[in-house]
């Protein structure tokens, strides 16, 4: 938050007559201003808004946002204009809209949940025209100077099979005022803004709803995709459509259609993607197309209710529908090819497949085309990976995509269902980033966006940004641990500084529950999740000993934490809190063997009381150290071997890979890869949420492959914080060869390394120049190189 900062500017907003508090609002504004000589002058500018903007000069988009906040951090975008600006008349054109606070009948009105929102909406812009002296041509802040219209052509419907992402939208294209974004628009029948209010009380020090705060992150990208191709249609059966049909869409468009006729085409955009669809149309006045985005083919089911199980091959229609939200706009007549009439819909649209069907009036209608603007965090991946497996390639490429389409402003869980950045989901995703690009910008956010979701209670909200507030307590944990893996990567003390209080509320919580050696029952109100397994569907991933008292796997990932935080605090000086921390762990471990070691099965129960066993049980006591040696590499082999024992799902994989890899057997994870490569078969291009319910074809804690190629099949991981010594620790799991690079925020890292049908295994890797490293050969062998360079060796080894 800039606390010092004197804003110029005012927010502006109109009031609604219509309004009622429950709705969506959507306003345009536009700002025009004389240019002499576009190459004299400059134009920066800061915005912002309450609740989404899209920001337009002389008709070009220039910038979306703002950047996803909460009540404690309203961000807002420094855009450079210069480049758009033009002899003349020129305008600064915006359209905002804002969600409701208040729920009503209608869940798609309120919007998406992540989006946080005040009471009330506004824009805010700041900035001058400056000349090349220096001196001011013209202030351009938001005040009296601006003109606004209300929307009235857009309804939104009803969300309907997704959760928090908000409805789709319902378009009279002949309300819209078309060409508002240029600067030749006729806006005499707008008004002026309503209500102007301060960004901040100039006396008392009372806080309004935006607390304003540079952006941190870069823009999105914004990338133009074309359909790939035609699944179906139900157009003429002549050789020219024909053709098409299953084929490439290139030639589909220009698609001329007959007045008073209907029809579909169902469109492949060739992965799972997010984005903005964009329809170009000409004449046809009347006509209503539909587009519903879906994530696949599935069976329809006699009951009408959803079975994300039934959905087999993704892009096999045969017997299959496509099931989704869906836009429709009714066309307003008023385009040519020259100068086309679009819709693009204001919010972004997820899925793979696009069903596009029309209706056509009395006006013949052309669709020009059809394109869909991709957008996503710019995630610059420098990694990668190659190796004897043959399906690495696929299982790289489906990796790299999921993680992409789950990176906006913020981590997404799913992108078409929620779009909710969920602790557990994004610690992962931070980790699978760090390792193909080093990039750590969205990470920080994330850490800091949950610092802001704190409760007076330490508990820290389980998906934050939200407007609906959710707890499940474990996720406090692997925030905790979140900000050790960024301290691991980047070596950032200042970074832990910060958020050492709110690591202390976190285990403050817990420790108040301990109760005979153990932190007690989780409060019935919170949501006790641990994983999605077919064992625990009916109590949506919950052991049922959390009703039974304490949970083993808390109280393991509770010592785990508290480790964490004991590293955490005594490198930043706090040795006193640290030795307080590591006593703490001490005796939860002491207790969770004493009490839920069971010594007829060799396994950790989920709890004191109960019969029940879980891998998920035994990960953690290998990470929390309740065991260690050769008793945890046996634990972790009656784990994998054990027949009646819940089994882990995607979410909880990263956690299995890292108990074997701490016990010596990550060979273990060649058989583990199988529910993975089976989705190849069934031609995904993004990895599903879990294989119990299905749901999600796109989840971003699926992405496993990002990290478990680089960190141990090249085996390229942080030896000390902030890669200080880089380790280099091959793991062969099965392969013949491996070879890759990755990113570290040292430079690249090069990895190539061979194993013979000899048990001969060879490595060459390649070390930025000032580092150090420490090489760890498969059969033990260790050196460590004080400068980087090319390193060769070779040893022995029993294949």
């Amino acid at each position: 938050m800039e606390e010092n900062r004197k804003w110029l500017a005012k927010w502006i907003w109109l009031d609604n007559e219509h309004a009622t508090g429950t709705k969506q609002e959507r306003v345009y504004a536009r700002r025009t201003f004389q240019v002499t000589d576009p190459a004299e002058v400059d134009l920066t500018i800061d915005v912002s808004a309450d609740s989404r903007y899209r920001l337009y000069l002389n008709g070009s988009w220039v910038s979306s946002g703002p950047c996803k906040g909460n009540g404690w951090n309203h961000y807002y975008e420094k855009i450079d204009l210069t480049p758009y600006l033009v002899p003349g008349i020129n305008v600064i054109a915006a359209v905002v809209l804002h969600f409701p606070i208040v729920v009503n009948g209608n869940s798609g009105e309120v919007g998406p949940a992540s989006v946080w929102r005040s009471d009330r909406g506004g824009l805010l812009v700041e900035g001058a025209l400056i000349g090349k002296d220096g001196r001011i041509v013209e202030e351009l802040h938001t005040n009296q100077a601006w003109k606004m219209k209300t929307d009235d052509a857009v309804s939104i419907r009803k969300e309907t099979g997704t959760l928090f992402v908000g409805g789709t939208e319902e378009v009279d294209g002949g309300r819209l005022p078309h060409g508002w974004r240029l600067p030749g628009y006729n806006d005499s029948g707008w008004s002026r803004p309503d209500r102007i209010m301060d960004t901040h009380d100039l006396l008392y020090g009372g806080l309004t709803p935006w607390q304003l705060t540079p952006r941190t992150l870069p823009p999105l990208s914004e990338t133009d995709k074309f359909v790939q191709r035609v699944i179906r249609s139900n157009l003429p059966g002549n050789r020219e459509y024909s053709k098409q049909i299953g084929l490439s869409a290139e030639g589909l468009f220009p698609l001329v259609l007959p007045a008073n006729s209907s029809g579909w085409a169902e469109l492949d955009l060739g992965r799972m993607t997010v984005g903005y669809p964009i329809v170009s149309l000409s004449e046809g006045k009347g006509a209503r197309l539909k587009l519903l985005y879906s994530e696949a083919y599935e069976y329809e089911q006699n009951d009408g209710k959803r079975n994300w199980q039934r959905r087999q091959v993704r892009d096999d229609p045969e017997g299959k529908v496509l099931l989704g939200n869906e836009d429709e706009y009714s066309v307003g007549g008023y385009g040519t090819r020259s100068k086309p009439e679009e819709y693009e819909p204001l919010a972004v649209r997820a899925g793979r497949f696009v069903r596009l069907s029309w209706s056509v009036a009395d006006e013949p209608l052309e669709i020009g085309n059809l394109i869909w603007r991709e957008v996503g965090y710019p995630l610059d991946v420098r990694a990668s990976v190659q190796s004897s497996d043959p399906l690495w390639q696929p299982m790289w490429d489906i990796s790299l995509n999921t993680l992409m389409r789950c990176m906006h402003d913020t981590y997404e869980d799913t992108p078409y269902y929620e779009q909710m950045q969920y602790v557990m989901d994004a610690r992962l995703q931070a980790l699978f980033t760090f390792q193909v690009s080093a990039d750590d910008r969205l990470a920080r956010k994330t850490i800091h966006d949950y610092h802001g979701s704190l409760l007076p209670t330490g508990m820290l909200q389980s998906r934050y940004p939200s407007v609906n507030a959710q707890i499940i307590p474990g996720f406090s944990l692997y925030w905790i641990m979140m900000v050790q893996d960024h301290y691991r990567y980047y070596g950032d003390a200042e970074l832990v500084r910060q958020y050492r209080p709110t690591m202390d509320a976190i285990l403050e919580w817990f420790e108040r529950r301990v109760d005979n050696g153990l932190v007690g029952i989780m409060p019935e109100a919170y949501w006790s999740f641990v994983d999605w397994v077919e064992e625990w569907r009916e109590r949506a991933g919950v052991p049922s000993a959390k009703w039974e008292g304490p949970m083993t796997i808390y109280n393991l990932m509770y010592v785990t934490a508290l480790d964490s935080a004991a590293e955490l605090n005594e490198i930043t000086g706090r040795t006193d809190t640290a030795r307080e921390y590591r006593s703490r762990a001490d005796s939860i471990r002491i207790a969770a063997k004493q009490q839920c070691y069971d010594e007829e099965d060799g396994l950790f129960r989920d709890g004191p009381q109960s019969r029940e066993f879980s891998q998920h049980a035994q990960i953690w006591a290998v990470l929390g150290g309740a065991v260690e040696g050769e008793e945890a590499r046996r634990l972790m082999e009656r784990a994998l071997s054990h027949g009646s024992i819940a089994r882990t799902s995607f979410s909880m994989t990263h956690f299995l890979f890292r108990a074997l890899s701490v016990t010596g057997l990550y060979d273990r994870t060649a058989e583990l890869w199988e529910p993975w490569k089976k989705q190849i078969d069934l031609h995904l291009t993004a990895w599903v949420e879990d294989p119990v319910q299905q749901r999600s074809d796109c989840h971003g804690w699926g992405a496993l492959p990002l990290y478990e190629y680089t960190a141990e099949t090249l085996g390229v991981q942080p030896e000390e914080p902030g890669y200080g010594t880089i380790r280099i620790r091959p793991r062969l799991s099965g392969l013949k060869w491996a070879k890759g690079e990755v990113a570290t925020p040292r430079g690249m890292v090069k990895v190539d390394w061979s194993l013979n049908d000899d048990g001969n295994f060879h490595l060459r890797a390649e070390i930025p120049d000032d580092a150090r490293a420490l090489i760890v050969l498969p059969d033990g062998q260790r050196q460590l190189l004080e400068r980087g360079g090319i390193y060769e060796s070779s040893c022995k080894i029993t294949v």
